[in-house]
């Protein structure tokens, strides 16, 4: 499983570095360390995490400005359903929630699964699956 350093996680959550920090010292989010001593969070627990912040963030601040975005979205995957052809990939870009429906086929060349990082990338409706 990918784990991603305090530092990494904060740029796929769309916060600063110390933000991320705060979070992981409150205990928000589980970190364990490496052999060199550095942090670590678990993929898994990240997803798990984004998904929920998200979640929160969309219940909220009803100030917040809703806009229509093109282009690049790095992010974690939170969600991957295989069916027998098609597939359904989920991907947590800081508040943003993007889902992509591609074949099976594709998801499996890509090894796409949860906690690992990808970039959807939009073009008018379509959502384009970048295997980080």
């Amino acid at each position: 499983m990918q784990s991603y350093t305090i530092g990494q996680a904060a740029r796929l959550l769309g916060v600063s570095p110390d933000t991320a920090r705060r979070w992981a010292d409150a205990g928000r989010i589980p970190t364990h360390r490496d052999d060199s001593g550095r942090r670590l969070i678990d993929g898994r627990d990240l997803a798990a995490f984004s998904t929920e912040l998200a979640q929160s963030a969309a219940g909220g601040d009803e100030e917040s400005p809703y806009t229509s975005v093109r282009n690049a979205f790095p992010g974690i995957v939170t969600a991957v359903k295989l069916g027998d052809v098609a597939a359904q990939v989920e991907i947590q870009a800081g508040p943003h929630r993007l889902v992509s429906l591609l074949t099976r086929e594709a998801v499996e060349e890509l090894g796409l699964e949860v906690g690992m990082r990808a970039t959807a990338r939009v073009k008018s409706t379509n959502v384009h699956i970048d295997r980080a």
